[in-house]
């Protein structure tokens, strides 16, 4: 894992699923935890099919593996990765209270929430931190979430900020994606709307050559501008990528 390195750039945040647990507690020894905040997630599990579950024995016993892969102590952030909608968000919320009293977690995080479930979750605990999907082509969430965070003072972290890969493959991407990748079945990837979606490539490709830098760097550096509480999660597997990420805080 390229863990040293990102945290060598300057890079202090990580979220990793489950499945990389083991092997994240691992590349975190010999004090490289100390200089990070950790996030993780619980909620999706998959036993021949997918299910979201948020009922408070689950809640506990992934919070407890977590904590045991990783080797750690306390988890700084844990997210409710997808909402339970047959568990009352204040159960669910309940016992991550009570995760936060025993000191196994610091501070608790949602995804893909709605502004009603945000609210009603935040005032059994206080939210930290609400993960939404905002890019340039994806700001529904502008309307009604946004505001409900800024309302209460919870930090804004957007996933896919480069359109799921649009703005870092460039506009042929559609042509990239292997058997299985799971953007074939999106709409804004099929035939009918990845022709309109060019037109939106371009535009920012124009903006990106004026100012001297990349398509990915641009998007990702509009994302950041939205204000001092939005943290962007690109996702890359590469250093290289990961450096040219960082130069977003450059540009103005």
């Amino acid at each position: 894992m390229a863990i040293v390195p990102r945290v060598k750039l300057g890079s202090q945040g990580l979220v990793v699923s489950a499945q990389g647990l083991g092997c994240l507690g691992k590349a975190l020894k010999g004090g490289v935890r100390e200089k990070v905040e950790m996030a993780t997630k619980f909620g999706i599990i998959y036993d021949g099919a997918w299910e979201v579950k948020g009922d408070p024995a689950y809640v506990r016993a992934c919070c407890e593996g977590s904590l045991q892969r990783l080797g750690i102590n306390c988890i700084d952030l844990y997210y409710q990765h997808r909402i339970d909608t047959r568990v009352p968000i204040k159960i669910t919320m309940g016992e991550l209270k009570k995760l936060v009293e025993e000191g196994k977690i610091k501070y608790v995080g949602l995804s893909k929430a709605s502004a009603s479930t945000i609210r009603r979750a935040h005032a059994v605990h206080p939210i930290t931190a609400i993960q939404l999907e905002w890019s340039l082509w994806s700001r529904d969430v502008e309307q009604e979430i946004i505001p409900t965070c800024r309302e209460l003072g919870i930090g804004i972290v957007a996933y896919s900020p480069l359109g799921s890969g649009f703005f870092s493959s460039g506009s042929n991407v559609i042509d990239k994606l292997e058997d299985g990748d799971a953007r074939k079945d999106m709409p804004r990837f099929q035939p009918e709307n990845i022709e309109r979606n060019k037109i939106l490539y371009e535009r920012v490709n124009e903006l990106a050559r004026k100012k001297g830098c990349t398509i990915s760097q641009l998007s990702l550096a509009w994302v950041h501008h939205q204000g001092n509480d939005v943290v962007s999660i690109p996702g890359t597997t590469k250093i290289e990528n990961l450096e040219q990420t960082l130069e977003i805080y450059l540009l103005s």
